[in-house]
């Protein structure tokens, strides 16, 4: 990746002069850098005492500016997920790539008037900065609850028995319906267990329809069983399923 430098140099009688002896030196000579002009217009300076005292803020902004600047590049990465490779391509400058904005850097009068002092520059620049920040938080929770959402729905459509949708495992046929008494439940059971559910399930509790437990389907983990019973000993069976860790779904 280039790497960039933003240098003053000493000054010659002109700005010109000084840029030609320094493409002499770096470029034409010894191809050490390719050199650009970082344009700066003539800014509101002020006095010594204002100078002094805004150069500690403005170290203080300088931090803060590369802090959020970090963080909006590295959650875009997050956001890219596999294609974080395609980073550098996507973090812009005002719709420009990075090398082309900073080698054609232009200032913004609109945004920070250069009558204005250099504090109140200052000041501009750092709400600025603050409030992309906000924004970045802002945005960063919904796409965070948004990806988590996500997640549990494809769990719910892929993940195991334990936290999938059941709705479309099972069908109509697999019920007992509009009985007065009767009920039908479902069940997951580990797969180590399937033994012990097929020997026990009856006894779990009295008035269990015999033999009406079906494997409606499995993973590699949990199988899905119905089972038919009274509905005045649900509570019950559903109590005494959970000591054998089956799970009640």
């Amino acid at each position: 990746m280039t790497e960039y430098w933003l240098i003053s140099a000493p000054g010659d009688k002109t700005c010109q002069q000084t840029w030609e002896t320094m493409n002499n030196v770096t470029n034409k000579q010894n191809s050490l850098s390719e050199n650009y002009k970082f344009h700066i217009p003539d800014l509101k300076v002020g006095t010594l005492d204002q100078l002094v005292g805004l150069s500690d803020d403005l170290g203080k902004l300088d931090g803060f500016v590369e802090s959020v600047t970090r963080k909006v590049a590295a959650y875009l990465g997050e956001v890219l997920e596999d294609q974080r490779d395609k980073l550098h391509e996507n973090l812009l400058a005002n719709n420009s790539d990075l090398p082309s904005y900073i080698t054609r850097f232009q200032w913004d009068l609109a945004k920070y008037p250069i009558k204005q002092s250099l504090r109140n520059i200052a000041d501009i620049i750092s709400k600025q900065v603050g409030q992309i920040d906000a924004d970045l938080k802002t945005k960063s929770s919904a796409y965070n609850n948004l990806k988590g959402n996500l997640q549990n729905l494809e769990k719910k459509q892929t993940g195991s028995l334990l936290t999938r949708n059941l709705a479309e495992l099972v069908k109509k046929e697999h019920f007992i319906l509009d009985s007065e008494y009767l009920t039908t439940l479902l069940v997951i059971v580990p797969k180590l267990s399937f033994n012990d559910w097929n020997n026990n399930y009856e006894k779990l509790t009295d008035m269990i329809v015999p033999r009406s437990s079906v494997l409606v389907t499995q993973d590699s983990d949990f199988g899905l069983y119905t089972v038919t019973l009274f509905k005045k000993v649900v509570e019950e069976f559903k109590l005494h399923s959970r000591e054998k860790r089956f799970v009640d779904a």
